[in-house]
């Protein structure tokens, strides 16, 4: 079994998240591109929180913590 590199997996989903932040917006019309556009909000979202998660190994678990509030608040 490979080893997992967690910081590189996160990594990974933080560049996930800024590619579909920096992608185009293709030719769509209409409803086609509200759905577009949703779907990318809420991957970038997703991929955005995974990104930034922090991590620890709890017993034989990857447990990540998600910050649900801007530390700043």
């Amino acid at each position: 079994m490979a080893q997992l590199d967690v910081d590189e997996f996160l990594n990974r989903f933080k560049e996930r998240a800024e590619a579909v932040r920096d992608r185009g917006i293709p030719p769509l019309e209409a409803d086609a591109r509200r759905a577009f556009v949703a779907q990318a909000e809420n991957d970038y979202l997703d991929y955005s929180l995974v990104g930034n998660a922090a991590w620890s190994v709890e017993g034989s678990h990857l447990v990540l913590r998600i910050a649900l509030a801007n530390p700043e608040d």
